[in-house]
């Protein structure tokens, strides 16, 4: 590896859905959504809400950007203290099982040498901050949603953190915080966080697909299973 002058710093670039834990924004939602009801009306909001899902599934197919920006507007309305408290409960209830424990030793191995952890995902800031704490990483690079009146309005205050724009804001980061890019590290598993991977020197997939196995083979680059 390159030598880093002194006054740069070297960074751990993780994504966090399908490559630190099992789980999608999608997942999220519905735990959190779910606890919030009555017995009987969470049923009923299942039944109605399921077949959604196909059509969400087909749009994050066609865009991940996009799909993205119609998901989240299902916030809209919701309490923001309510839903941030949530998200606590629902870190030790469904996340922390989910999380690999390969993912955990990679993280503390980067920080007894000495380097930064990132967290950078499409999944919502105060989703993720339970995470971030129990990991003890540096920043999270990750979308807000915009409030209004103690409520969400299911709009993001920025484009979706997914594909080039997680390059960006990698870039944007290194540049102020001194980072070196080349010496650097980004953990992804899937084709939309290609972009990523490709702005730094140290790239390394996990739990890859078919087609994007084939592009870190191809590419000469380490790759992980993390069960």
């Amino acid at each position: 590896m390159m030598s880093v002058p002194n006054t740069q710093k070297t960074v751990a670039f993780f994504d966090v859905d399908g490559t630190l834990l099992k789980s999608t924004i999608v997942h999220c939602y519905i735990w959190m959504r779910s606890l919030q009801l009555p017995f009987f009306f969470k049923h009923l909001w299942l039944i109605g809400f399921l077949p959604k899902i196909v059509y969400y599934l087909i749009l994050d197919r066609i865009s991940r950007t996009r799909f993205n920006q119609v998901f989240y507007r299902n916030y809209r309305g919701l309490e923001v203290a309510e839903m941030k408290a949530l998200s606590t409960e629902m870190f030790e209830a469904y996340i922390r099982p989910k999380i690999f424990s390969e993912a955990v030793s990679q993280i503390q191995e980067h920080q007894e040498q000495g380097t930064a952890i990132v967290l950078v995902t499409g999944s919502l800031d105060f989703v993720v901050q339970p995470i971030a704490d129990y990991l003890a990483v540096d920043a999270v690079l990750a979308p807000q949603l915009r409030e209004q009146g103690g409520q969400f309005t299911g709009e993001l205050t920025t484009a979706p953190l997914i594909g080039a724009e997680k390059a960006e804001a990698i870039r944007d980061y290194a540049d102020r915080h001194e980072v070196s890019l080349e010496a650097s590290y980004a953990y992804g598993d899937s084709q939309s966080d290609l972009p990523m991977l490709e702005c730094v020197g140290n790239p390394i997939v996990v739990n890859p697909g078919k087609s994007f196995r084939q592009k870190a083979l191809k590419s000469g680059w380490e790759m992980h299973e993390w069960l």
